[in-house]
């Protein structure tokens, strides 16, 4: 990260054109008086920002490949197989989803340590978050052993459904903790400014996973428990890969091992914060599909399509965030901002970083905009479901560049650790589009204009919400101090 000293020049100087590398943890720079590391000759920001967000997003599509390769294998068995492993991964997943805060509260807390020149420091926040993550993971596998059916049950699940399902969410328990385990992993290391081996790991696993689910499916005819052994195994084979990766760096710094429940503590509070804002986006989906289901069956399959499109322009935006985090949370452990001057130099990279978003925003808007709607017969024959696909589409990409701004001022602040407010902020946008979502409910309609009115409530005005409280947090500086 850049390495302000107190002379005018530096501090006119444009951030991060001294910085070390992304991925090379810091080392390359040496602490300056005031602990601000001096720094050497590296990369341009606009090259960390890629460098940053192109492995990040090439990790978050490879890890949707693990569910992907046990839905077509699966797929093979039955209905009965394929609809209980629907229901019981889209159960495992929310659980893990709602974890997610280990890898987002460690990410900022490492790299603000890095950037203060504390590399032994940065690394022992991460083994913190390590035996964080194993503990959630033991205790969420405990009680999902006992609790799994019924909950099965009390999503619809019936019969040989639920038996099926059943099956397949026991034998996901087991690699329950590694999941967990590799969350934590990959926080750490985007903190240490790493985004490439998670990106590494992940399309390993994902090859693993899949020559695993089929000797187990079909060569060892273990139908649905041989898909979710397949994958408990994978996920453990990429959680003790960090771990000897992530122990030989404790060992370099002489970090022990050893944590404490005060250390702990702190992250389960930033992360319950985290947690509540992550369920407030949950829960948004969740009732958009409910309404999309009582527009009947043509807006629901149109409404999953465009959701699938939605989410794969997400994941690039998400890398952005991811890029956000890590910037961010180191910048603001290089700098002193109590000072005016370094604040405006985080403001810069904030606004470098917002420029990035919303030029992205404004490009895949105009693809998708424009191609979408005359590709939707290549997901479905139905005229009536590509007439709702290519409606709602058009609102999805007018939207892009609001979804942008939002997505990587939400990692701005995450990488200033400001977790309560984005908790607190995220109920206030879920209360806000209650009533919206009501109103599509009593006065959409179906069909084409259903859809349209949906993904106008959805990416228009949720989105639009989110804008306004975020954008509202960075009117000032207090978000920069939500860590210190």
């Amino acid at each position: 990260m850049p390495a302000p000293d107190a002379s005018s020049a530096d501090a006119a100087r444009p951030p991060h054109d001294d910085v070390p590398a992304p991925g090379s943890g810091g080392a390359a720079s040496s602490p300056a008086p005031g602990g601000r590391p001096s720094g050497a000759a590296g990369p341009s920001l606009n090259r960390q920002i890629l460098a940053l967000a192109v492995p990040a997003f090439g990790a978050l599509i490879a890890e949707p490949l693990f569910l992907l390769a046990d839905s077509a294998i699966i797929g093979h068995l039955g209905t009965a197989q394929l609809a209980g492993v629907g229901v019981a991964s889209t159960l495992v997943q929310t659980v893990v989803g709602l974890m997610v805060f280990l890898a987002y509260s460690t990410t900022p807390a490492v790299a603000r340590h890095l950037g203060g020149g504390r590399l032994a420091e940065a690394l022992a926040v991460g083994r913190d978050g390590l035996w964080t993550a194993a503990g959630l993971g033991v205790v969420l596998a405990g009680v999902g052993a006992v609790v799994m059916r019924p909950l099965l049950s009390t999503m619809g699940a019936h019969g040989e459904v639920l038996d099926q399902a059943t099956s397949y969410a026991l034998w996901s328990l087991p690699g329950l903790v590694a999941m967990l385990l590799v969350l934590a992993s990959v926080g750490v290391l985007r903190g240490l400014q790493d985004t490439t081996t998670p990106l590494v790991v992940a399309a390993a696993g994902a090859g693993l996973n899949l020559v695993l689910n089929l000797a187990l499916v079909y060569g060892a005819h273990l139908g649905v428990a041989g898909a979710a052994i397949g994958t408990s195994l994978t996920q453990w084979a990429m959680a003790v890969t960090y771990l000897v990766m992530l122990g030989r760096r404790f060992r370099a710094q002489e970090v022990g091992l050893a944590t404490s429940w005060g250390r702990v503590r702190s992250h389960l509070t930033v992360g319950s914060w985290l947690m509540l804002r992550t369920l407030s986006l949950r829960v948004a989906i969740l009732l958009t599909v409910v309404v999309a289901t009582a527009q009947g069956p043509e807006n629901l399959a149109g409404y999953q399509l465009t959701m699938t499109v939605f989410m794969f322009l997400a994941f690039a935006l998400d890398a952005l965030a991811i890029a956000a985090q890590a910037l961010l949370g180191k910048e603001l452990g290089a700098r002193d901002v109590s000072r005016e001057e370094d604040r405006a130099q985080v403001r810069r990279l904030m606004h470098r970083l917002l420029r990035w978003g919303l030029g992205f925003g404004v490009v895949t808007g105009l693809v998708v905009g424009v191609l979408g709607p005359h590709l939707a017969f290549l997901f479905t024959r139905s005229e009536g479901v590509q007439a709702v696909f290519g409606a709602a589409l058009v609102v999805v990409a007018v939207a892009q560049p609001l979804a942008a701004f939002v997505f990587v001022l939400d990692g701005v602040l995450i990488g200033a650790g400001d977790a309560r407010y984005l908790a607190i902020a995220g109920v206030v946008n879920l209360l806000v589009y209650l009533p919206l979502l009501w109103a599509v409910l009593e006065w959409g309609g179906t069909g084409v204009g259903g859809a349209v009115w949906l993904w106008l409530a959805y990416a228009g005005g949720y989105t639009a919400v989110r804008a306004v409280t975020l954008g509202w947090r960075i009117r000032s500086s207090r978000w920069m101090f939500a860590m210190a």
